[in-house]
């Protein structure tokens, strides 16, 4: 039986995972508000990541974290997680909402679970414990329920965006096998900060090449408060709350526990945009629900 303070943190790991993921899925409601406001997703990315960058390094100085000091190896990941997700992965995620509707790009993304748990399985070379693929197949059907995915023609239109969508699902996987790797050497502030300051440093070079700077004039009053509530809320916060989850509950729960954000979603949109939730995007949302409890009762290591 698990004792009072080990049950304390697990619940707490997976509220912070939760919340992070609610926030992080949130992220297309504020993206597609920009996009309307004629801003371009390369934009978007390199403003939002700067926005967060001085957040991050005023953290870094706070916790005192002095990289001469921390393992190279563990540092080295880091960077790579923080490239791989929050530089490529933003760039091609953001790029594929301004191709494809907000529910497909929902329910793709969130597809990294699965893969975080077959890359576990395979690399400990056992299968994960039947609550596990439960629970992987009923946040799953949730997921394509909450976000309508059923709809042939709409993914045939589509195809390309979503092609980029699972890509970006992949290094979301990534990130969350690499944290596990790191945060017991760096801790999770420290991999956190070493991940956002080296997609912040590859974002900003990428649009220095790429883009004309022309662009970030062009945006209006409205759009930068947009970009900071994006910046804040859809990446500062949610990075940290992910992190520190991860160290709590581990990669294959957290990321499983992560796939609460589309429904939460689903009702952020009814707020802000008026959206009206079918029955069966509250069946799925109910399905969900009882798997992220099936988690939270189990072991979900293989």
């Amino acid at each position: 039986m698990p004792t009072a303070r080990s049950a304390h943190k697990a619940t707490l790991g997976l509220l912070l995972t939760a919340g992070g993921a609610f926030l992080f899925a949130s992220k297309g409601l504020f993206a597609k508000a920009l996009y309307r406001q004629g801003v371009d997703f390369q934009t978007l990315t390199v403003l939002r990541a700067l926005i967060a960058l001085p957040l991050f390094s005023l953290l870094a100085v706070n916790r005192g974290l002095r990289l001469h000091r921390l393992p190279g190896r563990a540092i080295a990941y880091a960077v790579l997680a923080g490239v791989l997700c929050y530089a490529v992965g933003a760039l091609i995620d953001f790029h594929a909402l301004e191709l494809i509707d907000l529910s497909i790009e929902r329910a793709l993304l969130f597809s990294y679970p699965a893969l975080v748990v077959l890359y576990t399985a395979v690399s400990r070379r056992r299968l994960p414990a039947p609550a596990v693929l439960l629970a992987v197949f009923m946040t799953y059907a949730g997921i394509l329920l909450v976000v309508g995915a059923f709809d042939a023609s709409a993914w045939q239109r589509n195809w390309a965006g979503s092609l980029m969508v699972l890509f970006c699902g992949t290094t979301t996987a990534t990130y969350f096998l690499l944290g596990e790797r790191c945060i017991p050497e760096l801790g999770s502030m420290g991999f956190t900060i070493i991940a956002m300051i080296s997609a912040t440093v590859f974002v900003v070079l990428y649009y220095l090449f790429s883009h004309r700077l022309a662009a970030v004039l062009e945006i209006s009053p409205q759009g930068w408060a947009l970009l900071l509530a994006l910046a804040v809320l859809c990446m500062f916060l949610p990075t940290l709350m992910q992190a520190e989850g991860i160290r709590r509950i581990g990669a294959v729960r957290g990321s499983l526990v992560s796939t609460v954000g589309p429904p939460a979603a689903l009702f952020l949109g009814m707020a802000m945009l008026g959206e009206r939730p079918t029955l069966w995007q509250l069946a799925g949302t109910a399905l969900i629900i009882i798997g992220v409890f099936i988690i939270s009762r189990q072991d979900a290591s293989p």
